[in-house]
């Protein structure tokens, strides 16, 4: 199996359209790409934490592509608006893929250009090393129980 951490505004709407596609086993909320290796919606949601809401994808590469994965990702988010996805505004809403490896890199740098030429050279989407990824619903529920 392989994974795939990808930032498209808020997580649940994404979450729900790649758990219908062939090939995808398993998806999970979280947050990437911020300061520290822990953090709650809360925190995320001041805007400084620098974390994006992403959906993690767990995938069979002899199902369906990285690819297709990216393909998928470009089509079913706006990646020309900076830090918003319809009505949600702020850091953590920014398109962006993280890769896990250089062989993903290649692949997220060759779909980004490829969408970046039939949109005019109008994506803001960024690629980034996986860093710093923490699941949603289990940093949810620390910071509930902390209450």
């Amino acid at each position: 199996m392989e994974i795939a951490v990808l930032a498209l505004g808020c997580f649940w709407g994404p979450e729900i359209k790649f758990s219908k596609i062939e090939g995808i086993i398993k998806t999970e909320v979280g947050y990437c790409g911020g300061k520290n290796p822990i953090t709650t919606y809360r925190e995320v949601c001041t805007g400084n934490t620098n974390h994006a809401e992403v959906v993690k994808l767990e995938f069979d590469e002899k199902i369906i592509t990285y690819e297709k994965i990216l393909n998928t990702f470009f089509q079913i988010h706006d990646p020309t608006t900076l830090n918003s996805q319809g009505p949600d505004f702020g850091t953590q809403y920014r398109s962006e893929i993280f890769y896990l490896n250089d062989k993903q890199k290649l692949v997220a740098e060759k779909v980004l250009k490829e969408i970046d030429k039939k949109l005019s050279g109008k994506v803001v989407t960024k690629i980034s090393l996986l860093k710093n990824y923490c699941p949603a619903e289990e940093y949810h529920q620390k910071y509930l129980e902390k209450k």
